[in-house]
């Protein structure tokens, strides 16, 4: 019975500090997937934000106003920078906007675009 308890406190103390390193291993992936989900957050409101401008463009151009003027001022200074807007066929404006990245001023290689019509006179 006592070498059952001697050995029992052994493996205890052989465990002291397994935690502590699981824990350390485990935050660097846990960060990355936080990361990952914020940036997929910050496209999705990128997305939303130019189809918004896309329709006040659209609105512009139907009542003889400046297109990208409006687009522009739909949108944030900060995404102002990586803005095409184009007309299309049968009045469509379609609005491009690069996705920002995590961190502030720095611009993925990705894109993302909408498109909007409105006749003239609705």
């Amino acid at each position: 019975m006592r070498t059952a308890a001697i050995l029992s406190t052994r493996l205890r103390r052989c465990e002291r500090g397994q935690a502590a390193v699981e824990l350390v291993a485990v935050v660097p992936f846990v960060l990355l997937i936080g990361a990952l989900l914020w940036q997929l957050v910050l496209t999705g409101h990128t997305l939303w934000l130019c189809a918004n401008a896309a329709r006040v463009a659209a609105r512009a151009e139907a009542v003889g106003g400046d297109a990208e003027g409006a687009a522009r001022s739909a949108l944030p200074a900060a995404l102002e920078r990586g803005l095409l807007v184009e007309r299309g066929d049968e009045g469509e404006i379609r609005v491009q906007v690069d996705v920002p990245l995590l961190a502030q001023g720095l611009r993925t290689p990705l894109s993302v675009a909408a498109g909007a019509r409105m006749e003239a006179g609705a």
